[in-house]
């Protein structure tokens, strides 16, 4: 347990720092040897439910230092065992002995007995650490002031249902590939191997507990992929046909990309800036068995990839804040500040001006984000549709059919100072809940350029 400490608490030092958790994760290592495959499973899992985590465990460290901690290995060691003795099944003895023994590891000897009387003193009266026995919504929701009245203001109805969704095991969502099987069929299949699943619409299912990929039926010949069932909603909203040129702006990891091939015989182009991440969404279209044209490129500087060829379809999953994914991805929850938010929505701004230019007219362009702010989402589609005369906003919410769902509720309503109110925007902000993560989708369609009044009077 000490080596898992020791890199547990690295792990945690470094996203603290500003590193991504993810990459962080691939690279950690002791320092006196390389971790085996069940102590990276053990780091894994334990700085995970330290940052999903850090706000309350932080919040008790407070109340149990009476003097700030200087060293900060050592605060992170002990943010660590504290997140041991409150998430993981491990013994409490256990973790506090060796958490007193890695100090000597991280080179800190000296902080022993302020590990031990730290430690000691919250298995002495743990009740008095318990979540409900603090007052600040840090402590109590795991997250930074900012986001929490950020969405006080922007879902006064729901905040605190998005945020403690966050708290939950994310769920392990498959889509069975519909040129395969049926949905029936790969439960069955699953049913089979002793995994107990459910359908959850579409071709998604959930499994009632996560595995390894390589334990799912039929994974490694593409009958299913592992993909969350908020994100299907994408390539059934993008509504491409056989025979239809497509586009997938930043494409990586190519969960989009084979959905959309699953669907459609398409002539699919993939394009992501991180050439890493583009070897990803190859080796998936390469399991699915299909193929596309793989660009490595910035999807908005269209000048450097785009052979002036107009596409039918675009969809184009931007860049964003991810504050609808952070069950998923904890660090970042406390790697974004609030300042961040204005430069995604340049960003996106930016893509959609650039990949509109390539979509042919009576094309759709679909836009995606897994945020759950305003300034990423609804603003974004506001501010495109009053810049864009040629720009048609389609009913999401008709179009998926799900009126009934409080999460798919048109959300967004643009008036235009000069010219009276404006059609709505109908779009789909949904909100992570306990079977999916938080996506927001906006679909517009392409019309025939509008002719000015004066031209239209001349020609007649």
């Amino acid at each position: 347990m000490i080596s898992i400490q020791v890199a547990s608490a690295e792990v945690v030092g470094l996203v603290l720092g500003g590193k991504n958790l993810d990459r962080v994760l691939d690279t950690i290592s002791t320092p006196k040897k390389p971790l085996t495959p069940n102590e990276r499973s053990a780091v894994h899992s334990i700085s995970f439910d330290t940052l999903r985590h850090y706000g309350l465990i932080s919040s008790q460290l407070e109340l149990l230092l009476s003097t700030p901690i200087n060293d900060a290995p050592v605060r992170h060691l002990l943010l660590v065992a504290l997140a041991q003795l409150q998430f993981s099944k491990a013994s409490d003895h256990a973790i506090v002995d060796h958490a007193v023994t890695a100090t000597e590891t991280l080179g800190f000897p000296r902080a022993k007995p302020l590990v031990n009387a730290v430690l000691r003193n919250y298995l002495r009266t743990p009740d008095k650490f318990k979540r409900e026995r603090f007052k600040t919504d840090l402590a109590l929701y795991d997250f930074p002031r900012w986001w929490t009245e950020r969405l006080k203001r922007e879902l006064p109805d729901s905040w605190d249902d998005v945020l403690l969704s966050a708290a939950e095991h994310p769920p392990m969502g498959l889509r069975v590939n519909a040129r395969r099987g049926t949905v029936a069929q790969y439960l069955a299949k699953l049913a089979a191997a002793g995994m107990s699943a459910e359908a959850r619409g579409g071709m998604a299912i959930e499994l009632a507990k996560p595995v390894s990929v390589h334990d799912l039926p039929g994974f490694r010949d593409g009958f299913v992929s592992v993909q969350d069932e908020g994100a299907q909603h994408a390539a059934n909203l993008l509504g491409a046909k056989d025979g239809m040129r497509v586009l997938d702006a930043c494409a990586a990891p190519g969960g989009k990309a084979g959905h959309i091939l699953e669907l459609a015989n398409v002539d699919l182009t993939a394009i992501d800036s991180d050439k890493q991440r583009l070897k990803r969404v190859q080796e998936n279209l390469d399991r699915l068995k299909f193929k596309a044209t793989l660009k490595n490129a910035n999807s908005a500087e269209i000048e450097t990839w785009w052979d002036q060829k107009p596409f039918d379809r675009i969809l184009v999953d931007v860049p964003c804040s991810g504050s609808g994914v952070t069950r998923r991805h904890p660090d970042i929850k406390w790697l974004r500040r609030e300042t961040d938010l204005g430069s995604f929505a340049r960003q996106q701004a930016r893509l959609l001006a650039s990949l509109w230019n390539c979509l042919n007219v009576g094309g759709r362009l679909l836009y995606v984000t897994c945020s759950v702010f305003r300034a990423e989402n609804q603003d974004i589609a506001t501010q495109f549709l009053s810049a864009t005369p040629d720009a048609k906003a389609i009913d999401i919410a008709a179009l998926l059919n799900v009126s009934a769902d409080a999460a798919m509720q048109n959300t967004v309503k643009m008036v235009a100072a000069d010219s009276g109110a404006m059609p709505a925007i109908e779009n789909g902000q949904l909100l992570p809940n306990s079977h999916r993560d938080g996506f927001y989708y906006a679909l517009f369609q392409k019309e025939a350029a509008p002719t000015s009044a004066k031209a239209t009077k001349k020609s007649a």
